[in-house]
């Protein structure tokens, strides 16, 4: 994986965990509007998980690392998003896929007893174009 930076995230928390991880998959945009969009695509996604707390679970982790790939890359590694059940009804842009990834992470870390928060998920899609999805929640504890 190539070193990146990303956009940082304000916050009150002790702890800052960061997670980059890959998956490829393939989508389409169902809309005419989308143009080339709306055939059926690939793409391998770059994840940056940005994971906070004050708290450290028994093994001094917020989050085991592998916990959080395992969470995303065995739901989407290989797939055609269209198809899976989290974007039943939706249209899988970069933006629904940073936002799915962002409310099944941190529908896992709320059954964590040091209740770490999700605070950003940075989906590369290609080279020149990514998201940034954060919770507006999160936003207040600047």
């Amino acid at each position: 994986m190539f070193q990146q930076n990303y956009p940082s995230v304000q916050h009150p928390y002790t702890f800052e965990l960061n997670k980059d991880f890959n998956f490829s998959a393939a989508h389409y945009i169902p809309n005419e509007d989308a143009g080339k969009c709306m055939r059926t695509h690939g793409h391998t996604y770059f994840v940056n998980l940005t994971i906070v707390g004050d708290k450290l679970d028994h093994n001094g982790f917020l989050v085991n690392f592998s916990e959080l790939k395992q969470l995303v890359h065995g739901q989407f590694d290989h797939y055609l998003l269209n198809d899976l059940p989290q974007f039943e009804g939706k249209s899988p842009s970069t933006e629904i896929v940073a936002q799915t990834i962002y409310e099944m992470v941190q529908t896992s870390l709320d059954q964590r007893s040091n209740q770490p928060k999700c605070v950003q998920v940075y989906v590369r899609e290609t080279p020149t174009s990514y998201v940034v999805y954060r919770p507006k929640e999160q936003r207040n504890h600047e």
